[in-house]
């Protein structure tokens, strides 16, 4: 959302097309900084109401090189420029020459934003895993496989017992000293 409505700004440009006073005489009056309201008056000059309002947009790269051309070939400043072409921000011209003259018309491409993709997507789950797999088993592979896993539980038993018959009796471990 933006900072300034609309008729807010337009009240600040009819305040200061009423009489002769300076860009910091109106933002002192309103609040607002002198160079915003320089930049308000000029885009109501070029675009009248239009111009105040908030505009979302991309643009591609030939229109920036248009843009830049013609900033360049008209001796244009930043703002005079982003007047001409209904460019709200003007602080986007430096960035576009800058990434013309690094990267030539591929830099003035628009990007893409936002949080680059994701994890990559699981893998195929394993035979081991898969219950269908078993029928697929002889049965000595079964047999293997069950012995394995009832050392493994036994194991764990065990680990559990030991670790059960270290504690003291208030359920804590000995210090070590």
């Amino acid at each position: 959302m933006s900072k300034y409505s609309v008729s807010f700004k337009e009240r600040v440009v009819a305040f200061y097309g009423k009489g002769e006073r300076s860009y910091a005489d109106v933002g002192l009056q309103f609040g607002v900084d002198h160079s915003t309201v320089r930049k308000w008056i000029g885009l109501h000059a070029a675009h009248g109401s239009a111009g105040l309002t908030k505009k979302h947009s991309c643009y591609d790269a030939s229109f920036k090189l248009a843009v830049l051309q013609r900033m360049w070939t008209e001796g244009l400043s930043y703002r005079q420029t982003a007047a001409i072409f209904n460019i709200r921000n003007a602080s986007c011209l430096p960035d576009w020459e800058r990434c013309y003259e690094q990267a030539g018309i591929e830099g003035l491409a628009p990007r893409r934003t936002g949080r680059p993709p994701g994890m990559k997507k699981p893998e195929a789950p394993s035979e081991t895993t898969d219950p269908s797999a078993d029928s697929a088993k002889s049965r000595e592979e079964l047999l293997a496989e069950l012995a394995y896993l009832r050392m493994e539980n036994a194991y764990l038993k065990k680990l559990e017992a030991l670790t059960q018959a270290r504690q003291t009796p208030n359920g804590r471990k000995p210090s070590r000293r």
